[in-house]
């Protein structure tokens, strides 16, 4: 299979331009090494090579020789080249001299140095809809941010076939994979992340058990506001299990450095009506195929649910959402208050322009979608800031069509950055 063009690439070469050292991080099998290999010219696999625990013990200078860029994949297997690596950048003041992957955060006594000629730092999520062909990209986020009129018409696409996008995701090896075998797949990765991977992270042995039935809590409240709290009742209820609470948040803190966890964070605009914003995140797995895997789901399970099947395509509309606001220097949020008025998801650039989504799965919700988004546009403070750039709604089996009230209905299927 031939290398498929992944969208952070432009983001990796400026960053090599910049620093001496850059860590590309992601969940495991996100294709960060692939990408990497594109860019290096030596790799040293920090997992595979027997020889790697000797000389650490050694001469770890001598796993830094090799023409630059030179790649250390998983370099979080041996956490004490991080100091040899930025020693060795600070010494020959050159740019691009080390790519670091690794699928976990790194150790907490490891300081990041993001400052230019050190280390930058690159976040790589799975595949989108564009990257896969899936998507056409005709609707762009970069004039989304700009709020620039947007003529354009796309048809529907079947929910049958979104389900199985779904239930398949964003897996570089996946692709090409038949539906079957891609979810027996994706079950075995939940398997090796609650008996392996959870333990490994942090050095504690971690009941699988009490990992899977966490997972599959998190996978029933995928896309919501659900605590700490409401997440050790679900586990009590449904799994007949016990988790104490500090167990719970060690629990989450471990998916958060492997990044299986992804949180959605809040948005804060100045609004007119006495409402108090809600801080807390939304929780999201990495890709909603996870969510899918570890319940045990297939097509025909979620063609019967289409209430949890909508959860399911706002976390996976949130993850393109993500990947594609990266692109253009942005960071995805969510509104909610204490009224229970919500917008999905609040694509803001670094400068403060910003667009905001409604996400629907099917047409029925459309008009309602509208009138949230009418609603949230009225209650913005617009003497403290600016309203948004576009009000756009994502649906699945919907048509790309831009409403005569100006608000875009938007396709996943034609969405790109």
């Amino acid at each position: 299979m031939s290398y498929i063009k992944r969208l952070v690439e432009d983001e990796l070469l400026a960053k090599m331009a910049a620093s001496g050292a850059v860590l590309i991080k992601g969940p495991k099998s996100c294709g960060k090494t692939e990408t990497a290999t594109q860019y290096a010219k030596s790799v040293l696999r920090m997992d595979r090579d027997p020889q790697v625990p000797v000389i650490m013990a050694t001469n770890p200078q001598l796993l830094l020789e090799g023409e630059t860029p030179r790649l250390i994949d998983e370099w979080q297997e041996q956490p004490e080249i991080w100091n040899y690596v930025r020693h060795e950048v600070d010494k020959r003041k050159s740019k691009g001299v080390f790519i670091l992957t690794g699928s976990a955060n790194p150790p907490e006594q490891v300081r990041l140095h993001s400052g230019a000629g050190r280390f930058t730092v690159l976040q790589m999520n799975t595949m989108t809809w564009q990257e896969l062909g899936y998507s056409s990209g005709t609707v762009k986020m970069s004039d989304l941010l700009l709020g620039a009129d947007i003529d354009f018409y796309e048809p529907a696409i079947s929910l049958e076939w979104i389900i199985e996008r779904i239930c398949v995701g964003g897996w570089p090896t996946l692709i090409n994979e038949n539906y079957k075998n891609a979810s027996n797949m994706n079950r075995g990765y939940i398997d090796l992340l609650c008996e392996v991977d959870m333990s490994q992270v942090s050095g504690v042995k971690r009941n699988p058990d009490k990992v899977r039935s966490l997972l599959r809590s998190l996978a029933r409240n995928v896309a919501t506001l659900v605590d700490n709290k409401t997440l050790e009742k679900d586990v009590k209820i449904n799994e007949k299990s016990e988790l104490s609470r500090n167990t719970l948040s060690d629990h989450l803190d471990a998916l958060s450095k492997l990044m299986i966890l992804y949180e959605q964070p809040a948005f804060s605009p100045h609004i007119r009506s006495s409402a108090s914003l809600r801080k807390s995140p939304k929780r999201h797995l990495c890709d909603p195929s996870l969510a899918v895997a570890v319940l045990g789901l297939d097509k025909e399970a979620l063609l019967k649910d289409i209430k949890y099947t909508g959860f399911l395509f706002e976390s996976l509309a949130t993850h393109e959402l993500n990947v594609y606001a990266k692109t253009n220097d942005a960071t995805v949020f969510h509104y909610n208050d204490s009224y229970g008025f919500e917008v999905d998801a609040i694509v803001q650039k670094r400068n403060g322009e910003y667009a905001a989504f409604e996400i629907k799965l099917g047409v029925g919700y459309i008009e309602e979608a509208a009138k949230n988004l009418k609603k949230f546009v009225a209650n913005i403070d617009s003497e403290k800031m600016e309203t948004p750039k576009s009000l756009n709604i994502i649906t699945g089996t919907g048509m790309s069509y831009r409403r005569p009230d100006g608000i875009n209905v938007i396709s996943l299927a034609s969405l790109g950055y």
